[in-house]
């Protein structure tokens, strides 16, 4: 198997809980499922597709779970990545693995994902292909399904083209380290996806991705992840390994996404000289050309776009208009901290206060506060 598999052909779901209502929640699941996206599309690491790569967050039902990845399997027929981050769970009455979601109950296999389920859908795919990721614990008991020691069982669940790559054994939990931004196992990856392979070849294949994985997280005491493949497919050449890229040399290809950054970026500042030029009727619908232009984990371009916008708006007497822009952005920014995020909170009170809103524009300056006074907590 040589060169990365054909983008246009194959599909990934990213599968991650992090609320739970009985179980241990796992903030850092959020993080994971944002910024593997963003490499597994990078051009410089696969170049999937955005709309190639689903994401699918704090699953209620196993509907949720399993639609995902059945139109997934339909749809690719290259490669099929499915991902899964958050509690594995064991069944009070049986070995196998299932997948916790939001309204899971441990050791309660009905309310959550059975593995099984997931195995069948990548069974029935089209994809040549089949890869799957499991961060979750007893991860391993995926790998051991997929090919057991028993004669019986492999024929029953093996899946043809397949191979799993899991956070930890059979029998060991999976660790999400308080503090950091990712768990232990999808962390390493990502480490690995974005830094690449000092000593590996200009493309990664599966088998060395897990070796590396497996070497990096053994030297950091943490859990060790395991493998399990069928018919090779651990030579597939998945990645692009950056830390081989030459320098001076083409990137790839320019994507969609690098297009419209580069549109709202210069519309931004057209938009601001025609401003400064006493032009700012003209400079508006620059703007909001800028502010269609939306990228997934741009947030920062973004803010910038609606802030500007929301001033011109003002200035020219559409109030109405300013104040939509504003609500949008502090959706976008009003769990998090940061200079954006209180900004965004003082503009949108003044023009509420403006408009006659009062209450709503107190409601808006406090949730600054609470976030100024949050930000002075986690300043060292």
């Amino acid at each position: 198997m040589t060169g990365l598999p054909d983008p246009a052909a194959s599909r990934a779901v990213l599968i991650g809980t992090a609320g739970y209502r009985h179980l241990s929640a796992l903030p850092s699941v959020e993080a994971n499922l944002k910024d593997l996206a963003a490499e597994l599309c990078d051009a410089t690491v696969w170049g999937l597709p955005e709309q190639h790569c689903v994401l699918v967050g704090d699953p209620q039902h196993a509907a949720d779970v399993l639609d995902p990845v059945h139109r997934a399997a339909d749809e690719a027929t290259d490669t099929l990545l499915v991902y899964f981050a958050g509690h594995g769970m064991c069944d009070a009455d049986s070995t196998d693995l299932y997948l916790a979601l939001h309204g899971s109950r441990e050791n309660i296999g009905y309310t959550a994902v059975a593995y099984q389920h997931l195995r069948a859908a990548l069974r029935a795919s089209r994809a040549v292909r089949k890869v799957v990721l499991l961060d979750c614990c007893f991860s391993g008991r995926a790998a051991r399904t997929l090919a057991g020691a028993h004669e019986a069982l492999a024929a029953e669940a093996a899946v043809e083209g397949a191979y799993v790559l899991t956070a930890s054994p059979r029998d060991r939990v999976a660790l999400a380290p308080e503090g950091e931004r990712h768990t232990a196992f999808t962390g390493e990856l990502l480490t690995v996806l974005r830094d690449g392979i000092p000593e590996g070849p200009d493309l990664i294949d599966l088998d060395t991705l897990c070796r590396t994985l497996e070497s990096r997280l053994r030297a950091k005491n943490r859990p060790v992840p395991q493998c399990s493949q069928e018919n090779g497919i651990g030579r597939l050449q998945l990645l692009r390994n950056r830390a081989r890229a030459v320098h001076g040399g083409p990137a790839g290809p320019v994507l969609a996404a690098d297009v419209r950054a580069a549109m709202a970026a210069a519309g931004l500042g057209l938009a601001r000289t025609l401003r400064a030029a006493g032009r700012t009727r003209d400079a508006l619908p620059v703007l909001r050309l800028a502010l269609r232009e939306r990228l997934p984990g741009g947030e920062g371009d973004l803010l910038a776009v609606q802030i500007e916008l929301s001033d011109m708006l003002a200035e020219t007497g559409q109030t109405r208009e300013a104040i939509e822009v504003l609500e949008q952005a502090f959706h976008q920014v009003h769990r998090f901290y940061g200079p954006e995020a209180v900004q965004v909170c003082r503009r949108l009170a003044a023009l509420l206060q403006e408009s006659g809103n009062h209450i709503q524009a107190c409601e808006v300056l406090e949730h600054a506060l609470d976030l100024l006074q949050g930000g002075s907590r986690a300043l060292p």
